[in-house]
């Protein structure tokens, strides 16, 4: 299989492109990577024992590889695959080549940082075609599905190396005819079109040929005419990067764009429009969780809350050690009641909790009683916190007969709510994660502090920095509690 060079302009084209990937270096790790699994998959007698080995040399590869095996599709089998080796007997080398191919392309994408924009914006596009074509494959049910996304990554090389090597060339080709446009201009200023371009790279590379004839653009056949399996192949790797085009921007033109998709190759793929949709819905889930620079993946905004998030912690902790400080200072001084307001005031401020309760503990009543807060709407509340001392198997029970600071990070899973007592939920049942910080003097508990976040806060989760200085406090309050109740032998005595 040849690829199509229409001019002198376009030999001129390949010529100056293998020139300048010989000075810069292989695009992002795809020789690389797809010369040691090609290489995998051809090893004659021992083809089995190296494709075996090179999945090994790989954790998230081996654990792809098993599931794949014992997936329903291939259930047939019998009993559960547990070696990658018996894998391989069950796949054989070419499912697993193109799933460590897919593996591997996807990898080297997404990591990738071309100084070219341009060229990371193709390399983003590739990978999203490539989740596309997964998601579509697995509704198709099709044992084909990793050779679809390894095709359909590949289904805009010529994109990508002309985006990657020539960057000048493409920012004409996009003033001349347009973003989205470019293929309208390559003729006329490359002498050869894109799609070309990438079949010749993958030649070059020594791909097999039923990647590069995946990698044609093919339009659905008329309704009833038969579909061959390479036609299958081209088919949902040039539905999936066009659907890649067709989400890039996350709007209402694109998502009209998907719809005109689903409906037009319905057929020739074989899976309902409606389960076509489901899966590129899917298929957009999973890629804004994983793009990093689409649109679809909110970039500045997932940025802005990572950076928030970040100096918000950073302040945070700042609070804490300068409340552990005013402790330090007043240890000497300050009674048990004022070390548990110094410390309550710089849990709520410094871990930024919606509500903070300090309860203390009344042996002869054999009551916890909340007796200060803060926090809007809690104080009218206060007279409700009370609970028995006497113990039942809940959370609050637990973390004071534990000693230990404990952390409830989704308070409102239904599977958690035998394990929360009345008192809570009649008072602060609107808190999403909660913090409890028991204060115990020679193994007895005296009370405790409570924090916790309500729905308006983002999902937390507390670090050991934040554990460790939570657990000073405790310390510090307790230490004041038993210098007092050292003190108060003493002033008997000398009364």
């Amino acid at each position: 299989m040849s690829a199509t060079v229409r001019s002198p302009l376009g030999e001129e084209t390949l010529a100056l492109l293998w020139e300048r990937t010989r000075l810069q270096g292989d695009m992002p790790g795809f020789a690389k990577a797809i010369t040691a699994i090609l290489g995998a998959m051809r090893g004659e007698d021992e083809s089995e024992f190296n494709m075996a080995r090179t999945v090994l040399s790989d954790p998230v590869l081996t654990q792809k590889v098993l599931r794949l095996a014992n997936s329903g599709m291939y259930s047939a089998f019998g009993q559960h695959v547990n070696t990658v080796s018996k894998a391989v007997v069950v796949l054989g080398t070419d499912a697993i080549g193109h799933l460590a191919l897919g593996l591997k392309l996807i990898e080297e994408l997404s990591v990738a940082s071309p100084d070219s924009g341009l060229a990371h914006i193709e390399m983003e596009k590739a990978v999203l075609a490539g989740i596309v074509a997964r998601e579509v494959s697995t509704s198709a049910e099709s044992r084909h599905g990793e050779e679809a996304v390894v095709c359909s990554m590949l289904h805009t090389l010529g994109r990508m190396m002309v985006t990657f090597y020539m960057p000048e060339r493409w920012t004409e080709m996009q003033r001349r005819a347009g973003v989205g446009k470019e293929d309208s201009a390559a003729d006329e200023l490359l002498g050869t079109t894109l799609q070309d371009i990438g079949r010749a790279a993958a030649l070059h590379w020594g791909l097999p040929s039923n990647l590069i004839s995946g990698m044609r653009v093919v339009e659905p056949p008329e309704e009833g005419e038969p579909v061959s399996h390479e036609d299958w192949i081209a088919g949902v790797s040039t539905m999936s990067t066009m659907c890649a085009g067709a989400l890039w921007h996350d709007d209402e033109e694109g998502a009209e764009e998907v719809k005109r998709l689903t409906a037009r190759y319905s057929g020739m793929l074989g899976v309902s429009t409606d389960k076509l949709a489901l899966a590129i819905e899917q298929a957009k889930v999973a890629a804004a969780a994983d793009l990093s620079i689409a649109p679809l993946s909110k970039p500045a905004e997932r940025r802005a809350k990572a950076l928030a998030k970040t100096r918000q912690r950073a302040q945070g902790n700042n609070v804490l050690l300068s409340g552990l400080a005013d402790m330090r200072d007043v240890i000497d001084s300050a009674s048990p009641g004022q070390m548990v307001q110094i410390a309550l005031e710089s849990v709520y401020k410094g871990l930024d909790f919606s509500r903070a309760v300090a309860f203390v503990r009344n042996r002869r009543e054999g009551k916890y009683a909340a007796r200060m807060s803060f926090g809007e709407g809690v104080r009218e509340r206060l007279p409700e916190m009370i609970f028995d001392d006497s113990y039942e198997p809940n959370v609050f029970h637990a973390a004071l007969n534990s000693d230990r600071v404990i952390f409830i990070e989704n308070a409102k899973d239904p599977k958690f709510a035998a394990k929360l007592p009345q008192w809570w939920r009649s008072t602060l049942s609107d808190a999403r994660s909660f913090v409890i910080l028991p204060l115990c003097s020679n193994g007895q508990p005296t009370g405790f502090l409570y924090g916790d976040w309500d729905e308006s806060f983002p999902p937390i989760s507390l670090s050991p920095t934040e554990f460790a200085l939570l657990n000073d406090m405790r310390s510090l309050v307790m230490k004041a509690v038993e210098r007092r109740h050292q003190a108060e032998p003493a002033s008997k005595t000398a009364a």
